[in-house]
């Protein structure tokens, strides 16, 4: 556990400079203090909702423990944590199986985590599904 919250903070900034050179990145997110659903927003044009999904990743055994442990509920994890995502890139659709191989060739391990959609007036910026 000692090992795992002492870890460095991962650093993005030259695989991510090299895929924007090579691709048009829309938005980055670093996954900080305030989880996935605060965090998220803050790239999105008005009018726009990411939809992410919750089955699209593994939530890592420590925040499995938190969420054991702490008995909080999968909104209060999102909206703290960042459960396992460090950064969020968002590109185009034609673009995401480029801008992965491109992270993975850079040792990152990226995956499509869900979409980008209309925002319906009313809703959150950012929904975990």
């Amino acid at each position: 556990l000692g090992e795992t919250l002492l870890a460095p903070t991962r650093i993005y900034v030259q695989p991510l400079l090299a895929l924007m050179q090579e691709m048009p990145v829309k938005g980055l997110a670093h996954i900080t203090g305030g989880g996935l659903v605060d965090n998220v927003p803050r790239i999105l044009q008005p009018g726009l909702k990411a939809v992410l999904e919750k089955n699209s990743w593994v939530l890592p055994p420590l925040f499995q423990w938190l969420q054991k442990e702490g008995n909080v509920a999968d909104a209060e994890m999102h909206r703290v944590f960042n459960c396992g995502i460090g950064m969020v890139v968002v590109v185009g659709a034609g673009y995401a199986e480029r801008a992965i191989a491109r992270l993975a060739a850079a040792g990152e391990r990226a995956l499509p985590i869900g979409g980008i959609v209309a925002q319906p007036p009313g809703e959150p910026p950012t929904v975990v599904v």
